[in-house]
């Protein structure tokens, strides 16, 4: 809790994560992050309790969320996704893509977090 952080010791969460100007960061415990994911400030990560996407999201590997973005509800976002600062996402999202906007607009690129990822050990 210090800082605002809010990741419960029971959420899932791969290696080489990386929390970007960390303050004010909100996961829910049922939540799943893949390896080498970076989360910036004021990043949501949450879950629906009700309706066809009830549950909380699924992170692939290389996911980069800017600032101030939400995630929410039962939604896979694949490999290798870059999510814009200030966008919300609120359905599934397929590996090298780029996320932007509220409702989220995602566009095919490959390689789509190069240059971002931080805390790579590979």
């Amino acid at each position: 809790m210090k800082y605002g952080l809010e990741i419960p010791a029971e959420t899932i969460i791969g290696k080489g994560l990386y929390l970007g100007h960390a303050f004010n960061i909100t996961v829910n415990d049922l939540a799943v992050i893949g390896d080498y994911c970076n989360l910036h400030k004021g990043v949501v990560i949450g879950r629906e309790n009700r309706g066809p996407r009830k549950g909380a999201p699924t992170l692939g590997n290389k996911v980069w969320v800017g600032i101030n973005s939400a995630i929410v509800g039962n939604v896979i976002i694949g490999d290798d996704v870059l999510i814009a600062p200030c966008t919300y996402v609120n359905c599934d999202v397929p590996s090298h893509s780029v996320v932007f906007g509220n409702p989220c607009v995602i566009k095919h690129r490959d390689n789509a977090t190069e240059g971002y990822i931080n805390n790579i050990n590979e």
